[in-house]
């Protein structure tokens, strides 16, 4: 869709792959000095007891990092992300815990661990810590090009499509993946340039034929694609294509085709499953950008049975 300077794209790649292989030292180097949860963190009755201080709260909430892959939902989920989103959003963290926050995210991301915890839920903390800085931004141009590249990655190659599991909790992958794209999409400091990767990696996983979405996941992807809508990034005619290649069924002849195997099912469940979501996001916006991507999306509508 859009053209980058080669010389651009080269140099964040290799930021690329220098911030990674930082983060790998660095998140090998402090995992065995941690625990989870934190010590000190809980009280008898499972609470969390404040940290007094900013440095003790910093350092804790580095050390909350280690629950992110936890199997317990109440150690990983209700602990670990509900209090590093809260003291993110309260503005209680400094930059520099910020950034190694990221840097262990970002390895975080390509864990391949068989419970499958680790990943999706570092995509969702990561979705904060992007939050903070379109909030009250402490990232440089780099840095945004660098977590563009590492987040549209993730998502596009999220295979393990488990969502809520009585006794498991949450996985959600794609949806996480898609949180973080979103606050990207909604942060100033992006320009036009952004809207071909997410885009990209959102139709990725509009449509996988190995499962059928159930977990809301389509209502995540739907919404990062309003929000690049509303920047005003395409014109009508860049989504009437977009949305002309989600509605392709190649291999497939013609989507009549699709009844005749539950993988082909599948595909056609979740795309109008994504589709109607996001007509329901649009079709009520004054938005004049948010109107432009309508043509287009109604006829990839109709193209469907």
């Amino acid at each position: 869709m859009i053209r980058r300077d080669r010389r651009h794209i080269a140099g964040v790649r290799w930021f690329c792959a220098l911030l990674l292989g930082a983060a790998v030292t660095s998140a090998m180097a402090g995992a065995p000095q941690s625990s989870c949860p934190p010590p000190g963190l809980l009280g008898d009755g499972g609470q969390v007891i404040e940290p007094v201080d900013a440095a003790s709260r910093n350092a804790i909430a580095l050390q909350l990092l280690d629950c992110l892959g936890n199997p317990d939902p109440a150690l990983r989920d209700d602990l670990a992300y509900a209090t590093l989103a809260r003291w993110m959003r309260a503005g209680e963290l400094s930059p520099a815990t910020l950034r190694q926050l990221r840097d262990r995210l970002l390895v975080g991301l390509q864990s391949t661990d068989e419970a499958g915890f680790l990943a999706p839920f570092s995509a969702l903390v990561l979705s904060e810590v992007a939050r903070v800085d379109r909030v009250q931004p402490y990232l440089d141009d780099d840095e945004h090009q660098a977590l563009l590249m590492a987040a549209t990655n993730y998502l596009r190659d999220v295979r393990d499509y488990r969502g809520f599991i009585n006794g498991d909790g949450w996985r959600h992958g794609v949806a996480h993946g898609a949180d973080v794209l979103l606050q990207l999409a909604l942060n100033p400091a992006l320009g036009r340039e952004a809207a071909s990767p997410i885009l990209d990696a959102i139709a990725s996983q509009v449509a996988p034929s190995s499962v059928a979405y159930h977990f809301g996941e389509e209502g995540r992807l739907a919404r990062v694609v309003v929000v690049v809508a509303s920047r005003g990034w395409l014109e009508a005619d860049g989504w009437q294509a977009w949305f002309e290649r989600l509605a392709d069924p190649a291999p497939m002849a013609s989507w009549n085709e699709a009844f005749r195997s539950e993988a082909s099912l599948n595909r056609l469940h979740n795309l109008r499953a994504f589709l109607l979501a996001v007509h329901v996001r649009v079709s009520d916006s004054e938005n004049a950008a948010v109107q432009s991507l309508l043509p287009g999306l109604k006829s990839a509508i109709n193209a469907i049975p």
